[in-house]
């Protein structure tokens, strides 16, 4: 597997903040890496970077081994960077079709005549679609009538046809169920067998760990390590996620504090 994007000592700040150092991850071509944190340990911040709306204080990233600084989002998409957030960049009340090409129509006819090429379009969203195994009767129908998870592969399916090398996702299962969370997943392991390398951001370690491949722990900004799957298990991860030491501690002041109250007269 050859690497397809690298950072190497990211630090990002705000002011006074701290909110990267010196992060280096990489993803190879056909793998999950899965970013784990709580909230406020730098998931956000690393993946904005990386989607091109923050740029790094410190450190390079690289891009199928060629250094690279993104100017923006856009730039960032343009060379094969899809980001897929938690609210989807959506629109609830447009049809399937509409959201699936929304920013990049494919149009037929010849200036001032061209046209949305409607056919085309609904012929590749239903095919894009049903491959993924969601069966949609009607391209046309609208977005929010679809369940949480056949948004989120909608989603994931736009930014792989137009020609992801690395796809991004925040927190995809958040606010899912278990059989919508379990859908995406198995599209995330699809996305990876066609090549691409996927980040998955999660706090969630039961959906990280059957889908990823390494397991990089961030906590208030820097790096806890990197993991083969090889290399740690799932109960180690959410013990390491958790705080290990931390709860070790609470549990011992717990103790201390009960056995205070029964010795006390």
């Amino acid at each position: 597997m050859s690497t397809t994007i690298e950072l190497k000592s990211i630090s990002k700040y705000f002011g006074s903040v701290i909110a990267l150092k010196d992060i280096s991850i990489s993803v190879n071509s056909g793998e999950v890496l899965c970013l784990l944190g709580d909230n406020g340990a730098g998931k956000s911040t690393l993946i904005k970077t990386l989607a091109g709306v923050h740029q790094p204080d410190e450190g390079d990233m690289f891009l199928e081994g060629k250094k690279i600084l993104f100017d923006s989002p856009r730039d960032a998409l343009d060379r094969g960077i899809a980001t897929v957030y938690q609210d989807l960049a959506l629109v609830p009340l447009m049809s399937v079709t509409r959201n699936f090409f929304m920013g990049r129509e494919p149009v037929r006819g010849f200036w001032p005549f061209r046209r949305f090429d409607s056919d085309f379009a609904d012929r590749v969203a239903k095919e894009r679609m049903d491959e993924i195994g969601i069966k949609v009767r009607d391209p046309h129908q609208a977005v929010g009538t679809m369940s949480g998870g056949e948004r989120q592969c909608l989603a994931i399916a736009r930014a792989i046809y137009f020609g992801a090398k690395v796809l991004i996702l925040d927190e995809p299962t958040a606010a899912l169920g278990v059989k919508q969370s379990l859908m995406v997943l198995r599209f995330v392991a699809r996305a990876r067998t066609r090549g691409l390398a996927v980040i998955l951001i999660t706090h969630n370690v039961h959906h990280a760990f059957p889908v990823g491949d390494r397991f990089t722990l961030l906590n208030r900004g820097h790096s806890m390590g990197t993991f083969g799957k090889d290399e740690i298990d799932q109960n180690s991860l959410q013990t390491m996620m958790a705080g290990g030491k931390e709860l070790q501690d609470l549990d011992e002041t717990l103790r201390e504090e009960k056995e205070f109250q029964v010795a006390a007269p």
